[in-house]
């Protein structure tokens, strides 16, 4: 069988991305052939492509989020059959491509309402923003909180979600079409950067006090106003460094700012166990079916433009929810 995928030949830019046909063979004992529909756009593949998180080995194949079809399944598979319709975000790394074998124990089946292009563009970002507010910091109804990043993948949702659990979201963005989308998903107060200072804004719009919570996806840029958004016993929530790694600081400030914490999500800390994986992903299907998160799929590139797909994403062209198809 031939099929197709993206691979790094070396650590670098989006010129290291490079298409080629290969056979993903027969699945093995407790794995599936799975034909993609749809392939998840994330900021860790440009982590990944760039050598910031090493891979074992180059070339490498690349993409951790899909969802599809089962078209086999190998010796010892009896929850999944051909046919059945499932999504992922996991390890082992190859989710660029159009076919491959996958181990059915990170997989999930899909309800008939959600499609193939939503599950890819939800697994990695809805299952984040679940544990952000039920895990990590448990949003409660009266929250002041602060999303950076309020209009992109993983901030839409974060910001429907804290909304419906009756919080008031603060969010940062960096242009005006921007801060539309979020006020559309459920951000209150939406902070152009380009024009206000984030932290003059926060303290402005919470009357002084700051926030409980701030979520940071940026990182370097934006973790010392953060610190300073929170209220006495806030917690900051460092979920992503898409401007790049964040500097050693002194610890002993947390104490000098008002006893802060600070904490550090891991993605597959909240999903490498089969029952809370399965478990959150129930969840995140339902608040879409019920209508507590809009997910709409802001683009779509085809698989042949994965590099300008992710040039779009690092550039921070994109919003929202972006994804592959094969």
């Amino acid at each position: 069988m031939t099929a197709r995928r993206v691979m790094i030949a070396a650590p670098g830019g989006p010129e290291v991305l490079r298409h080629e046909t290969y056979d993903p063979g027969a699945p093995g004992p407790r794995e599936v052939l799975l034909r993609h529909g749809a392939i998840g756009l994330n900021y860790i593949d440009l982590h990944h492509r760039s050598g910031r998180y090493p891979l074992p080995r180059y070339p490498s194949p690349i993409g951790l989020e899909a969802a599809g079809v089962i078209e086999a399944v190998g010796a010892d598979v009896h929850e999944l059959a051909p046919g059945d319709r499932v999504a992922y975000s996991a390890p082992p790394i190859g989710a660029y491509c159009d076919r491959r074998r996958m181990p059915v124990d990170h997989l999930v089946t899909l309800p008939a309402s959600i499609s193939d292009e939503i599950a890819a563009g939800i697994m990695t970002k809805g299952l984040t923003a679940h544990y952000l507010i039920f895990t990590t910091y448990v949003v409660k109804p009266g929250d002041v909180l602060l999303v950076h990043a309020a209009a992109g993948g993983v901030g839409t949702i974060l910001c429907q979600w804290a909304a419906h659990l009756g919080a008031t979201v603060i969010g940062t963005v960096s242009t005006d079409a921007k801060a539309a989308l979020a006020r559309a998903h459920g951000c209150a107060h939406p902070i152009v950067t380009a024009r206000e200072d984030f932290v003059d804004a926060v303290k402005r719009l919470t009357d002084g006090k700051g926030v409980s919570v701030v979520y940071d996806s940026v990182g370097k840029d934006t973790i010392e106003g953060s610190l300073r958004c929170l209220a006495p016993r806030g917690v900051l929530v460092t979920f992503g460094t898409a401007s790049g790694p964040i500097p050693p600081f002194d610890l002993f400030r947390l104490n000098t700012l008002g006893s802060l914490y600070v904490t550090s999500p891991a993605f597959v800390t909240h999903t490498s166990e089969r029952a809370e994986l399965t478990e959150r992903a129930r969840q995140l299907f339902e608040a879409v079916e019920r209508g507590i998160l809009e997910v709409e799929i802001a683009g779509r590139y085809p698989l042949a433009d994965a590099a300008r797909a992710q040039e779009d994403l690092r550039a921070r062209r994109t919003t929202g929810i972006n994804i592959l198809l094969p």
